[in-house]
C-alpha cells in the first residue's frame, strides 16, 4: 500500500511507519520532523501543519491508507480538506477521553460522548473535546471510508510518559527497598502495547475495516499488575500496603505526572476508566501480547533509559520513603 502517515516521528505513528515499512509499504511521513527522526526505510516531508501549503507536498497522488494521530482540530481540519478525496482508507486516531462520563465500569462504543469544540487550537484541558472535534470532521468528509480508533493509555518499549514503565522501573531500581502499594488491588489497570495497536491499524487499513473502535488493552487489576512488574524486576522486598483513603489524604497524585502512583485512579466518577471491554476491536482483530512479555520489553527500554532518572510519572525514591516512613508513624 501507499501509506502516509501525518506525524510519523514519535511514539505510535513512528511505531506504525516502522511496521507498515517492515510490511513492504510504501511510507510517506508528513511532520515538522523535530521531534526525532522518521523510520528507517520511511520518507519524511517536511511541514508545518500550521502553514495552509503544509499539504502541498502530498496532494498529488492517491493513497491507499492515511493515518493521523493529531488532537488539534484544526490540523485534523484542513488535513481532510486537502486530502479527503484522495484517500482509499483513514484511520483517525482519537482517544478514550472523548467520552463523557467514566462511572460506568465496562462501557462500550455505545457510550455517549462529549460536546466537540469548535476552536482549532486547543490545550490539554479541551482535549476530550477536541478529540470529538476531529472525529466530527473527518466522518463529516470520509463518511465510509474512516476508521475511528479512540486509544486507551498506550503503554509499551519508548513510552516516554513513563506510566507503562513506572511499576517495573521502580522494581528493577531498588529490589530490596520496601514498596509502597496502594490497598486496592482490584482497582483496574489498561495498556494497550502501541506495537499491536499499530499492528492492529495496519491491518485494518489493509482489511478496509471502518467504524469507530476502542482500542484498549486487557483488564488486569492493580495488584497482579504490580506483582507481574515486582517478578520482572526482580523486586524481593517488603511490600507497604497503604489504604487508598490515606494517600489521597497526603494529596498523593494519581494515574499520572510526577511523584504520582502511575495508572492508579480512584477518583469518584472514574470506576469506569480503565475497564472498557475493548471487544468489538478484539472481534476486528486485534491482539493482545503476553502482559509479562510487555512487561519485559517494557524493562529493557527503561534500564536503556536509566532506572535511576527523574521520571515523569511514577514516585520518586526520596517520595516513596517519606510517604513509607509518615504511614508507618501514624499507624
Amino acid at each position: 500500500m501507499e501509506i502516509l502517515v501525518l506525524g510519523g516521528t514519535q511514539w505510535l505513528g513512528r511505531e506504525i511507519a516502522r511496521q507498515a515499512v517492515g510490511r513492504g509499504h510504501d511510507v510517506t511521513c508528513l511532520a515538522r520532523g523535530e521531534s526525532g527522526p522518521v523510520a528507517d526505510g520511511s520518507r519524511l516531508v517536511s511541514a508545518d501543519r500550521t502553514d495552509p501549503a503544509a499539504y502541498d507536498g502530498v496532494r498529488d497522488r492517491h493513497w491507499d491508507a492515511v493515518v493521523d494521530v493529531s488532537w488539534q482540530p484544526g490540523f485534523v481540519r484542513r488535513a481532510v480538506a486537502a486530502l479527503g478525496d484522495q484517500a482509499g482508507h483513514w484511520t483517525y486516531v482519537s482517544s478514550g477521553n472523548a467520552y463523557a462520563a467514566f462511572d460506568k465500569p465496562g462501557a462500550d462504543e455505545s457510550s455517549p460522548l462529549r460536546d466537540g469544540t469548535d476552536l482549532d487550537e486547543v490545550d490539554r484541558e479541551l482535549y476530550g473535546e477536541a478529540k470529538v472535534a476531529c472525529e466530527r470532521a473527518c466522518a463529516a468528509v470520509l463518511g465510509d471510508r474512516l476508521l475511528i480508533a479512540r486509544s486507551g493509555l498506550i503503554g509499551g518499549p519508548g513510552d516516554t510518559s513513563d506510566r507503562s514503565g513506572a511499576w517495573v522501573a521502580r522494581a528493577a531500581r531498588s529490589p530490596r527497598e520496601p514498596l509502597l502499594v496502594p490497598g486496592t488491588p482490584d482497582v483496574a489497570t489498561q495498556v494497550v502495547d502501541v506495537r499491536d495497536q499499530a499492528a492492529w491499524i495496519l491491518d485494518s487499513a489493509r482489511r478496509g475495516t471502518t467504524g469507530a473502535y476502542d482500542v484498549v488493552g486487557p483488564v488486569v487489576p492493580f495488584g497482579a499488575w504490580v506483582e507481574l512488574c515486582r517478578a520482572a524486576g526482580g523486586h524481593t522486598g517488603p511490600v507497604v500496603e497503604v489504604p487508598a483513603s490515606w494517600l489521597v489524604e497526603q494529596g498523593v497524585e494519581q494515574y499520572m505526572g510526577t511523584d504520582s502512583l502511575a495508572m492508579w485512579l480512584v477518583e469518584p466518577g472514574h470506576e469506569g476508566w480503565s475497564t472498557r471491554t475493548g471487544a468489538a476491536a478484539v472481534a476486528a482483530g486485534l491482539h493482545h501480547r503476553d502482559r509479562a512479555a510487555m512487561i519485559a520489553d517494557i524493562l529493557a527500554f527503561e534500564r536503556a533509559r536509566g532506572l535511576e532518572r527523574p521520571r515523569r510519572a511514577g514516585l520518586s525514591p526520596e517520595k516513596e520513603r517519606a510517604l513509607i516512613s509518615a504511614f508507618r508513624s501514624a499507624r
